[in-house]
């Protein structure tokens, strides 16, 4: 048995998650959608272990240290980098170090093979697919006394054209209103990306009228211009198990609120996908294949991604540390995911959409 065929077995050895008809309608009608115990505990186990190493800098890619900051930011930066917080703080500083961290599916195998995970996948298919690019991973770990972010749209920040993002957030420890849930401006999926009024962010300019926005994801609804439209719907806390996974498309409005618990973590693993053959122009790697990575004449980033599922006809990226996935296998191979919809229409004799007489009784009107 060759490699290829081995990775397509052991594929398949998963039992399937399927979403169903209620979770459907759910997602489209507001948006969003909780699957619960989606991950198991052994792998939730696996995750937190793995947090907490990266929290104390015990892991061995942490090689380096990171630069010495004001304890005043501790928790309040994103960052990319692997470095181990100062080794000089305490445990309990190094809990407060970080706030959230990116792309580390680029530099570590766990986070590829959480971004990868084939139970997500098999909803994803569901809601965007059939064919998936793994676009971003988010490690949050939003210590006890942090702030949340306010609202916001995911495509905002991520676009991708046709507008196919969606985000899924694995919930690390249990999430509440206490230690700062995700809250979902439930129905607000129908609404446009709202464009800034400066600086970095997407929108739909091309509206009429379209209000452009200022504040956003400040957690001050009053300096935040989605405040406004958010308080439009109903806002709806979406609290989580360990190994529950909140999928939520790019154009909802959500927010997190301030940690309010004394002690407790509100961690989370968050990948972010859009269909395979929409367009994105975010999200370039430098350490990827030049070429592929990003476009020369359109700039567009595909071929930085992961192919998840699926085929597509732009590039894309193969996973760094070989986790299973549809990038790993022939073009043949490829093909099959998309045979059904190609030869649905061309096995019928004329190649057009069935036409048959109405059954319909006229109404006759005195």
């Amino acid at each position: 048995m060759n490699i290829r065929s081995e990775l397509v077995l052991n594929s398949n050895k998963h039992d399937r998650y399927k979403v169903t008809v209620d979770e459907y309608r759910a997602f489209r009608k507001t948006g969003f959608l909780t699957v619960k115990n989606l991950l198991t505990a052994v792998e939730i186990d696996e995750l937190r272990a793995h947090t907490d190493d990266l929290m104390m800098g015990r892991l061995p890619e942490q090689c380096n240290e990171m630069e010495e900051r004001d304890s005043s930011s501790y928790g309040a930066i994103s960052v990319q980098s692997l470095e181990a917080p100062p080794a000089h703080l305490t445990p309990e500083e190094k809990v407060q170090y970080f706030l959230r961290i990116h792309m580390l599916h680029r530099k570590l195998p766990i986070h590829e093979k959480y971004l990868l995970h084939p139970k997500v996948l098999d909803v994803l298919d569901v809601l965007i697919g059939p064919d998936i690019l793994a676009l971003q991973s988010m490690l949050f770990l939003k210590p006890a006394g942090k702030p949340g972010q306010g609202w916001h749209q995911d495509s905002y920040y991520i676009p991708t054209q046709p507008d196919t993002l969606c985000g899924a957030w694995i919930a690390i420890d249990d999430a509440d209103e206490m230690n700062g849930a995700m809250w979902m401006a439930s129905g607000s999926s129908c609404e446009p990306v709202y464009p800034p009024k400066n600086g970095y962010g997407y929108g739909d300019r091309n509206i009429e009228s379209i209000r452009y926005v200022d504040g956003v994801s400040n957690p001050v609804d009053s300096e935040n211009d989605l405040s406004a439209v958010a308080d439009c719907y109903p806002q709806v806390l979406v609290s989580a198990k360990a190994g529950d996974v909140v999928f939520f498309g790019g154009h909802i409005l959500h927010r997190s609120k301030m940690n309010f618990s004394l002690d407790r973590l509100r961690r989370s693993f968050v990948g972010h996908y859009c269909n395979a053959r929409s367009f994105t122009q975010w999200g370039y790697d430098d350490t990827a294949n030049v070429e592929l990575a990003k476009h020369s004449e359109t700039g567009m980033t595909n071929g930085s991604h992961i192919l998840a599922r699926g085929d597509t006809h732009l590039p894309f990226a193969r996973p760094k540390f070989g986790t299973y996935c549809a990038a790993l296998l022939s073009p043949e191979e490829r093909k099959t995911a998309s045979e059904l919809t190609m030869t649905v229409m061309g096995d019928m004799e004329s190649g057009l959409m069935d036409v048959t007489e109405s059954e319909v009784t006229p109404i006759h009107h005195d």
